[in-house]
This record gives structure tokens, sequence and C-alpha cells, in this order.
């Protein structure tokens, strides 16, 4: 027999998966177990790096996805193959559609069996299959190009615009092994993965002359500018130009949303005659009706920040591009801006303070308002309430009316506190964005979730509660998708399609988990079990009762749900 003694010391692809995340600082596992990767979990848990195991993978991806806009580096999703795997492709897609940098790694079946189609235990393609929904999709074949593989699926994955990235691992790599020393060779920190993208200086004057040449300039802030984390030069740019602006959704907070040239509250009035809109990290897709009219002026120029070149005149001309990274747009920006050289027009400024100033009296109607049973906008003024001296709290909020009412209630004062459905507009990213932030924070996360909306993602309460996160969920139960009022037109004893249980008990879930549950029905219960679930850090859920007739069909985007103009014959 040789000499173990002289033996040289091995390892084996599930531990240089491990280091070659801690040598790149990737310190987080969201993942579901299973073959063949529970050993992966096993020893990457032993070996430091957090795991935090899910009940599906689609919340766990979700996690990683918003554990990546948050922190700036990738987050890392764990599933088994197959199925586990194309349920994690829900989140890694809407991550790649919200340029959010997330890896999936999964584990997969023997390549000669899937390769000749012969039938192995959960038999799929998968790096061809992820391919169409990723920034990019890669396998590793042998344990020796680990290092390497994980090396390029950090780099795509932040780089220029961020975005979802597959990463393959077969069973028979993970177990593969190597010597040590040909194992440590192999591993790759990644330098700079992210590097500045510098704007050209003529597309800098450029868009300062045009931003000049303005009456009535608007800036829209789009959850690329959260992202980039330039929070500083951005405020001072609006604040040193004095040009209004506008925050989508989750860039709500990069300035507070009681500032003075916030033009959230007559957002319909400012894009409808603003002559010149500066996009900075927004892109003229659906949520801003493409850029057309009557949403936009058809004589209205565009200046856009953008990573991407290809982004430009996607929808719009863009009269002046900048491409570049933002924080480096920003900078540059400020470089060269001197004062008084952008003056947007006094009668501009002061007709959308008017404008604000009638639709905030509209607003404070609806929030004084006390029906009962609660509606949307009393149940959210109890919320705002708790909130409003709590700015560190991280709001998740998902649904129809549920999100589109809340966005315009709840003031947010710092960035990248608010998490939503985002570009895809996708139900079911609550309960994994809520544990994603606080497992990367560890700041309190309240989320409002409509009734319907919480049930894609529900089951996680108990991954809540197992990790003992401060989280509490609002669940506003309306009976409904949309609302709780529809009827079978069929006229038998089935639901009709947008109704749900009208008495569901959505506390009872939590306390079976050892969790706080909260049925309210008024605001000031409300007020109070927000008050006391916040004040205790543990988790809750709190069932708000509402009434189940209000609500609109689809929230504010029902013209995007067709119907039908045939009468049934039924």
């Amino acid at each position: 027999m040789p000499n173990e003694t002289n033996s040289p010391s091995i390892t084996d692809g599930f531990h240089l998966v491990i280091e070659a995340m801690k040598l790149n600082g990737l310190d987080t596992i969201f993942g579901v177990a299973g073959i063949p990767i529970t050993d992966l979990a096993r020893l990457a848990q032993a070996e430091g790096i957090r795991y935090i195991g899910f009940r599906h993978e689609q919340s766990a991806g979700n996690a990683a996805a918003i554990a990546g806009y948050l922190t700036q580096k990738p987050g890392i999703c764990l599933t088994v193959s197959a199925p586990g795997f194309l349920n994690g492709m829900v989140a890694l897609a809407s991550a790649t559609t919200n340029s959010f940098p997330m890896i999936q790694i999964s584990g997969s079946s023997d390549r000669a069996i899937v390769d000749l189609q012969q039938g192995d235990y959960e038999e799929l393609d998968q790096m061809n299959a992820a391919k169409p929904y990723a920034k990019a999709a890669y396998r590793i074949n042998r344990p020796e190009d680990i290092g390497i593989g994980v090396a390029r699926a950090i780099r795509a994955a932040v780089s220029g615009r961020p975005g979802g990235v597959y990463l393959d691992l077969p069973a028979s790599v993970l177990g593969a092994t190597l010597d040590a020393e040909t194992a440590a060779r192999s591993l790759v920190r990644v330098i700079d993965p992210a590097p500045r993208q510098i704007p050209a200086s003529d597309s800098i004057e450029r868009a300062l002359d045009l931003l000049g040449q303005a009456k009535r300039p608007l800036i829209i802030l789009g959850k690329g500018a959260a992202y980039a984390q330039a929070d500083t030069d951005i405020r001072s740019f609006i604040e040193k130009t004095g040009i209004p602006f506008i925050p989508m959704s989750m860039a709500k907070g990069l300035l507070a949303d009681d500032h003075s040239q916030s033009a959230a509250a007559a957002r319909s009035f400012a894009l409808a005659e603003a002559d010149l809109v500066m996009l900075i990290g927004a892109r003229l897709n659906w949520l801003l009706n493409h850029g057309n009219s009557p949403q936009f002026s058809s004589a209205a120029q565009f200046v856009q920040i953008d990573i991407m070149p290809a982004e430009m005149d996607s929808n719009r001309p863009i009269a002046a591009p900048v491409v570049g990274d933002i924080a480096s747009c920003m900078a540059s920006l400020l470089a060269v801006l001197k004062p008084g050289r952008i003056k947007p027009d006094p009668k501009w400024l002061e007709e959308l303070a008017q404008r604000k100033r009638h639709n905030q009296e509209r607003m404070k109607t609806l929030l004084a308002a006390n029906p009962h049973p609660m509606g949307f906008y009393s149940a959210l003024n109890a919320i705002r309430g708790v909130l409003a001296d709590k700015p560190e709290v991280y709001l998740v909020n998902e649904g129809a009316n549920t999100l589109d009412i809340a966005r315009n209630v709840i003031d947010m004062r710092l960035p990248r506190k608010r998490l939503d459905s985002g570009t895809w507009g996708v139900m079911g990213i609550g309960m994994g964005y809520a544990i994603g932030a606080a497992v990367v924070s560890g700041e309190p996360v309240v989320a409002i979730e409509g009734d319907s909306a919480f049930g894609f993602s529900g089951m996680e309460i108990e991954t809540i509660c197992r990790y003992q996160l401060p989280v509490v969920v609002i669940v506003f139960n309306n009976g409904g998708i949309y609302r709780g009022d529809d009827v079978n037109r069929g006229g038998d004893s089935d639901p009709a399609p947008t109704i749900l249980m009208k008495q569901a008990h959505y506390e009872k879930l939590i306390e079976a988990f050892g969790g706080i549950g909260h049925y309210v029905d008024n605001p000031q219960n409300l007020t109070n079990a927000l008050a006391d679930a916040l004040a205790s850090g543990k988790p809750a859920l709190i069932n708000c009762v509402i009434d189940p007739k209000v609500g609109t069909e689809s929230g504010h985007i029902g013209n995007l749900n067709p119907k039908s103009g045939v009468v049934s014959k039924k």
C-alpha cells in the first residue's frame, strides 16, 4: 500500500464552490436543499456562509434578487435540478428584467444521459433552457473550472446593466475530487467586476445645453438611479438645477417624498406638460407608456442617462444620450455645471405647485375618511401614521390596488427602502423580498400585501418564523383578486374567477409557526397592532379586513386587461 502520509491533500467540487464564493465576498445563500446540492448547503453553512432555506425556489430566487439590488453584489440562489431549477427561473428572469444582479446555481443530472435524452433523474438541459431568460448562462463540466466559472458569473451579473446569471453544476462535478494545490490555483478573485464607464464629455455638454434651453424641464428617477447608490450627487444635481422630479416607485426616497421639488403629487400634469424630460436610471417602457402621448407631450425632448447604448431611442428619440454608469454620469454633470446655467421657468414651477396643492388636498380627504368596513385609504393611513417616524423600516409592497394606492400614500424618506413588483409587475415577490431585505440589512421589514398576492408566497411565513426575522406582514383582505364582490356568471355554486375566501383568517397561519397574529377591522386596531409588532421585533402577520366592494379591476392598469365584448350564449 502507498504511504498515506505522503499522499497529496484532496478537495472536491463542493468545497471549491464554497471557497470561490468566500474569496469573492459572497457570504449568503438563499435556497431549497435537495438532490444533488444538499451537501453544498450543509458545507457552506459549516464554512461560515449563511444559508437561508426556503419552502419554494421562486421565493429563494426573489430573496437573492433583492439582496443583489440592495448590496450591488450578486445574490445567490441555490436550487435542485429540473423542477427546482424551473421554479427558480421565474425569479431569475424577473431579476434580469429588473436589472438586479443575481446568480442561480442549480445542480443538474448526468450530462451523458441528458444529452442523449436517455431518461436520467430530473433530466433537463438546464443551461440552454435558461439562456433566453438570463443575462448569461454557463455550465461547469470540470472541478478545476469552478473558480473561473464562478468568476465569470459574478462579472456577468454586476457589469454593465446588471442581471440574472445561471450557473449549472452537474452532480458529477460537485462530487469530483482533485488535489488541494491544483484546486487552490484554480480559484479566481474577481478584480473590479463593475468598472466605471465614464460618459463622453461632449454628451455631458449636450445634455446640459438642452436642459439650459428648457422652460419646463422634468427629471424622472428610476430604480437604476437607486441601485447606483450615487445618492448625494443625484440630490445635489436636482437641488442645484431646481428641476422638479418624479420618482418611479422603487426610486422613492432618493429625495424625500415631501421634498419641495417633488412633482409626484402632480405626476400626470408634469409628464404631459414637460418640454424636456431627463431620465436617470429609468426606461421608457410600459410603466411610462413608452414615452408616448398623451402621457407625454409629442413635442417633448429627452435626455437619458443609461449604461446601455442600445437603450437609447428604444421608444422615443433621445436628443441627448449620456452613456455611462449613473455615478460617473452624475459626477461628470456636476463637475461642469455652472450656477444659473439651468433655470426652470418660474411659471412652470408655480403651475406644478398649484396642481400639487389641489391633489394633496384631495388625498387628505381620502385619508381622513373612516368608513366601516375599512377601505384601502383608511387602512393605509393608519400604516402611514405608524411608519412616519420610522424611516429605517423597509417597505415591501405588492398587489393590484394595494400596490397602486400604497405607492401614493406611504412616504419614503430614505433610498432603497421601498421594494415592489418592479418592471414586470409580477406578483409573488413579497415574502422573498421581505426575507432578503431582513437578512442583508438586519432592519425591520413591513410587507403590505394584497390577499391574492400574498397567496403566491405565503408559506414563506414559516421561513420568517424559523429564522426569527423582524418581518411584519399586513394582508389587505378584501376576499378577492382586485375585489371580493364578483359573481359567477354561470349561476352555479362555484365562486367567480376573482373570488377568494371572504372569511379567511390569515393571522392563524403565522400562529401555527410560533409568530404573532393579529385580526383587525378598524384603523385604530391596525395602528396598535402594527406598532406592537414593530416594537417586538418578532415575526407577525396582521389580517387587515377591508370592504370587499373596494378596489378597481386590475388596479391602475386596467387598460391592459382586455374585456370581451361578446355576450355569453349561456
